[in-house]
């Protein structure tokens, strides 16, 4: 597998999937670590595995299962990833992010990301489900790097990356649930080691309140391509480097589990506004 992604190989994977199924998707959803339980609440129209998608990687992670679910949510059609890429598994960028430009490709006109990360605001707690009003690109490459894809323009504007009529429906929803929802900044590190103590000190210290291993290259390639973006992410474990622990791999994948439901309530009622408000068509 190269690589390069061209937009052959968007379409490419967007007709092998059409061959599966004709299902149109209005909203894309990516599922981070510990959170594949959420694919649970899609009446599934097709369940795909990445290794039967042409140019998709494989997902080497173990709590990710490699399936992209198309089915419905709240009457609105979806396509989900259950388990995503990472930069850390030794895939370009270009092939971390396939899966979106590919469900651009698909119809889809929203994104909703997922993620488990460590929490660096020693305000907030392990389990806290968080809004990214705004994120940061410490992973040292950048998705769009190389020949500009017709999706979207060569320098696509970032002054928004999470679209704030979504997040406010996400404010909106928690508060109508009983939902706590932290809102803060997420800063993205290439991984796949853990952050010492002083590079914690660090990130706090440029505005981040959270830290982790993923979203930013899909959120990029998803505003390249025209997406509405909402992010979400559960920390999964504090990062705090005053305090500073080893981390059990295995705690944090089960805090995230922990957490899922939450978030399952929030992205379920989210979407379900969005259909009420058409927002998905």
């Amino acid at each position: 597998m190269t690589n390069e992604i061209t937009m052959e190989t968007v379409r490419g994977a967007a007709e092998a999937i059409r061959v599966a199924s004709d299902f149109r998707p209005e909203i894309g959803i990516v599922l981070g670590t510990g959170l594949g339980a959420l694919a649970a609440e899609i009446e599934v129209e097709a369940s795909i595995p990445y290794e039967e998608i042409p140019g998709f990687p494989r997902s080497t992670v173990e709590s990710h299962a490699g399936r992209l679910i198309l089915g419905a949510m709240e009457g609105v059609n979806v396509v989900a990833m259950e388990g995503r890429f990472h930069r850390y598994e030794g895939y370009s960028m270009q092939q971390v992010t396939l899966s979106i430009r590919v469900m651009r490709e698909l119809g889809a006109e929203a994104l909703i990301v997922s993620n488990a990360c460590g929490g660096m605001n020693p305000l907030w707690c392990d389990g806290d489900l968080v809004l990214i009003s705004d994120h940061i690109n410490m992973m040292g490459d950048n998705p769009l790097v190389g020949p500009n894809l017709e999706q979207g323009v060569r320098f696509p504007d970032m002054s928004e990356p999470y679209d704030a009529g979504l997040r406010a429906i996400a404010r909106e929803e928690a508060m109508r649930l009983g939902i706590t929802l932290r809102e803060g900044i997420y800063v993205a590190v290439a991984g796949p080691c853990l952050e010492t103590a002083a590079e914690y000190r660090m990130l706090r210290g440029i505005g981040a309140d959270t830290v982790g291993m993923s979203t930013v290259p899909e959120v990029i390639v998803a505003r390249h391509a025209g997406l509405r973006v909402l992010g979400l992410s559960i920390i999964s474990d504090m990062a705090l480097p005053d305090a500073l622990e080893p981390v059990d791999v295995s705690k944090i994948i089960a805090t995230a589990q922990q957490a899922e439901p939450v978030l399952t309530r929030l992205v379920r009622a989210v979407v379900a506004r969005l259909s009420e408000a058409g927002e998905g068509d």
